[in-house]
């Protein structure tokens, strides 16, 4: 190594730590930011001094500052001021979906009706009859809440509520089936989202399953040849966002349970995203509602409660009284129920269902299903028009006809018309511009297609149509400076 080399790397090394001494001290960055966030907690103030500090030594090494002037505390103080505000907001937040994808697992699953939200709020507000008879005075089932309205809307003998559906198929194995042998087709062992797979909840519950058929065919005989007298139950489980299609067949679920009543068993369905309105009028077909799955004999039907029902989260089984009953004792029930919020929200929920265009009308998840294709095209126009109106310059804005889809594994196959609004930006791409829109406040969540940010008005209330421009401004002129920049 040259003597020049050996200088420069001294030179760097100097003027390295020369930096590291110029950083300005954690008691100066506080009383910088107690000035500005007097009330945020001091624990949020002194870690995101200590973290921006530990910023900038890392912009130090690697290079990316090389004056004292960039680490000085007026420099930085921007930077440590929003990091303040990231710490200090809550990590659970309000997003704005323009996705159009009605039944969002990522984003929270079904919006609540007005009903169900006003329910929650006087749950949480004070005491209630979670548990406790008031026509007795003596302790409650906190099922009863919600026991009746589900027998009344489903046609069935009991019901019961527990935390989700995966909680529910659970129960119902492990009450049921535990300790013998549950029959169930290869092409019904699924995976659906969080990786949640049949086979390892029925090993969770002690039950054993045997598969038949193959995966694109099974047929009655194939689950004639499996029975034994280890058999406790037949389960026919829904596909979700799964479909074969081509050359396969598989056993009706009504020939199925005449098979398992035949034979002394009971016939169980986990029918995932379970519906209790016929959504065929409104171009989506070939999804069984529970009550038609009632109708057909089933003897315990499991479904979730946040998906197509348009509730809060919750595992809903419903069937023949004897079994559900034994359900209810079974000790690992107390793991599985559900809260009072979730019960006061389901209830709500459960209530507008007594009338169908009530239901359509003010549970969000429906309505969005429902609503036209040319409906949808108004609000794509307005939209558009406001946008013209109120961020010109600043993109391009166009339509385009398109698909929303139901999500949660509902209606897999099937979109529904819609208008997009695509957004072309002007200062950067438009992936620079869908990241941007994730920091903003609210984010807004939509969809990306070359050269276009895309908006369906499908899952937005026209009265976000203004926080859909606040947002949308903010991150196209971030674009614009960042472009100039």
């Amino acid at each position: 190594m040259s003597g020049y080399e050996r200088s420069d790397n001294n030179f760097q090394g100097d003027s390295m730590s020369s930096l590291f001494r110029s950083l300005p001290s954690v008691d100066a960055c506080l009383r910088s930011l107690e000035e500005l966030f007097p009330a945020t907690p001091h624990m949020v103030l002194l870690q995101s001094c200590r973290a921006m500090l530990e910023e900038l030594r890392n912009d130090i090494r690697t290079g990316r500052a090389t004056t004292e002037e960039e680490i000085s505390l007026e420099a930085v103080l921007p930077r440590l001021r929003r990091m303040v505000e990231k710490k200090d907001s809550p990590r659970f937040r309000r997003v704005l979906n323009g996705a159009g994808v009605v039944v969002h697992t990522n984003l929270g699953r079904s919006v609540l009706a007005k009903e169900a939200r006003e329910a929650v709020r006087v749950a949480a507000s004070g005491y209630s009859n979670l548990e406790f008879n008031l026509e007795t005075g003596e302790r409650g089932s906190r099922i009863s809440l919600v026991e009746e309205l589900l027998c009344s809307l489903t046609g069935a003998e009991a019901a019961l509520v527990v935390n989700n559906n995966a909680a529910a198929v659970l129960l119902m194995l492990d009450t049921l089936c535990k300790g013998g042998e549950v029959i169930l087709s290869r092409g019904q062992l699924v995976e659906i989202g969080g990786s949640f797979r049949i086979p390892d909840v029925m090993e969770r519950s002690g039950a054993t399953l045997k598969e038949v058929g193959t995966t694109n065919r099974t047929h009655l005989s194939d689950y004639e040849n499996a029975l034994s007298e280890n058999t406790r139950a037949i389960l026919w489980v829904h596909p979700s966002n799964y479909r074969i299609i081509g050359f396969h067949s598989s056993v009706p679920a009504v020939e199925l349970a005449d098979f398992a009543h035949a034979h002394g068993l009971p016939m169980l369905e986990d029918l995932g995203s379970g519906s209790l309105m016929d959504f065929s009028s409104f171009g989506l077909h070939d999804e069984p509602t529970v009550p038609e799955v009632i109708r057909a004999g089933i003897d315990v039907v499991t479904f979730s409660g946040d998906k197509v029902l348009g509730g809060p989260q919750a595992g809903i089984i419903v069937g023949r009284k004897e079994y559900v009953d034994k359900m209810k004792k079974n000790q690992l029930l107390r793991a599985l129920r559900c809260d009072k919020l979730t019960l006061a929200a389901l209830e709500a929920t459960l209530r507008l269902y007594r009338d169908p265009e009530t239901a359509r009308q003010s549970i969000p998840t429906v309505r969005r299903m429902s609503t036209s294709a040319e409906t949808l095209q108004e609000r794509a126009e307005k939209l558009r028009a406001l946008l013209e109106k109120e961020l010109p310059g600043l993109a391009e804005y166009s339509l385009r006809d398109d698909f929303s889809r139901v999500g949660g594994g509902a209606f897999p196959e099937q979109g529904m018309a819609t208008t997009l609004v695509c957004i072309h930006p002007q200062g950067c791409s438009a992936m620079q511009l869908k990241k941007r829109l994730l920091s903003t406040d609210p984010p807004l969540v939509g969809r990306l297609d070359d050269r276009y940010f895309q908006i369906d008005t499908r899952t937005l209330e026209e009265d976000e149509f203004r926080d859909v421009v606040l947002v949308l401004r903010e991150a196209l002129q971030e674009c614009g400076v960042s472009s100039a920049s």
